[in-house]
């Protein structure tokens, strides 16, 4: 028996090493003044900005799911980086704090460097609309993990807040007005539901046109996940804004509770906007029960801010300069913390 090698277990290293030099340049191009060591050492150093006096770091951590499983059928891999950033910057956003850094994991059945560079191109785009430096990472090559041409994603945001300008929903009172900014659809969550419904019960390929939509299966489904990064952070300063919620998995019911104090209840108007046409689709051709879609999907809106009426009418076109579609939800009142959709 020959002696054997790693890449003949299943492991190229050379290809990991292709990999890091086509990386390299992306997390360059989202550099801020404050990372002094990234790419290529055993960790990352950055520095907290001098303009915080009290600084808080803030961090949070997440994945793609099962939206990944969309982008092995279409072959395409360029948007779900966006998605990656998205889903850990936006929860940062609800506290109030700044991105100021981002790491990745890929792991992956066979190492192919020009797939791994698209994802992180898309990774890099992400941290630019952000604002925060993508500084570092790790990409495994698992055979024995992973089936053939899959790969999973996490990646590890961390920001920076003023510890007096933390926003926990403390301040939430009766009266305050629910602001919603529009999502670009389906964003990364319901996507087993949303699968099963297309490709299983509506028998669809990725290439089919989704009905109602106008768009192909791969284009609806592959939109990455609106972040809201610079609307929100040009909104802080000039509002009081009393809390905010990413709308992700378990939808509005399941995320605006979070951020209520006891004794706070949002009461939301299903009137106040109308859900993009990939709900309704999804909707009819599952029989899904409004509860569930509302449970399972954004419906829409990808975003929730609470302030004092008198913050709204500024506030709103604060969001709306910076490209935001806002729609006032509704208000809060007195009652048992949580959410309840009127017709």
């Amino acid at each position: 028996m020959k002696p054997l090698t790693y890449r003949e277990a299943g492991v190229d290293i050379d290809a990991g090493d292709d990999a890091v030099r086509r990386i390299a340049p992306l997390a360059r191009s989202t550099a801020r003044p404050e990372v002094l060591a990234g790419v290529g050492g055993f960790a990352a150093f950055v520095s907290v900005p001098a303009r915080y006096r009290e600084p808080v770091m803030v961090s949070s951590t997440d994945g793609v799911g099962t939206k990944l499983k969309v982008a092995f059928l279409a072959d395409r891999h360029d948007t779900v980086g966006i998605d990656l950033v998205a889903m850990g910057v936006n929860d940062l956003l609800v506290h109030g704090a700044e991105p100021l850094y981002f790491l990745d994991y890929i792991g992956t059945a066979r190492l192919d460097p020009a797939r791994v560079e698209t994802i992180v191109r898309g990774i890099a785009a992400g941290c630019r609309l952000a604002g925060c430096a993508l500084v570092g990472g790790e990409t495994a090559e698992l055979p024995d993990l992973y089936g053939p041409g899959e790969y999973d994603l996490a990646g590890f945001a961390v920001g920076v807040v003023e510890r007096s300008r933390i926003v926990d929903g403390a301040r939430v009172r009766p009266g305050d007005v629910v602001l919603g900014l529009a999502s670009s659809g389906l964003h990364s969550n319901g996507y087993t539901l949303a699968r099963r419904i297309v490709f299983d019960v509506m028998k669809l390929t990725v290439d089919a046109v989704l009905p109602d939509t106008g768009r192909t299966v791969g284009d609806e489904l592959l939109t990455p996940t609106r972040i809201y990064a610079r609307p929100v952070q040009a909104l802080l300063p000039r509002a009081e804004v009393h809390a905010m919620a990413h709308v992700t998995g378990g939808g509005l019911p399941g995320n605006l509770p979070r951020v209520l104090p006891d004794g706070c209840r949002a009461r939301i108007s299903r009137t106040a906007w109308t859900p993009p046409p990939v709900f309704a689709t999804l909707q009819r051709a599952g029989r899904v029960a409004d509860a569930e879609m509302f449970r399972v999907f954004n419906m829409g809106i990808g975003y929730v801010i609470v302030l004092p009426p008198r913050d709204v009418e500024h506030a709103t076109g604060v969001l709306r300069d910076a490209g935001e579609t806002v729609l006032r939800l509704g208000e809060i009142v007195a009652g048992e913390r949580g959410v309840e959709l009127t017709a």
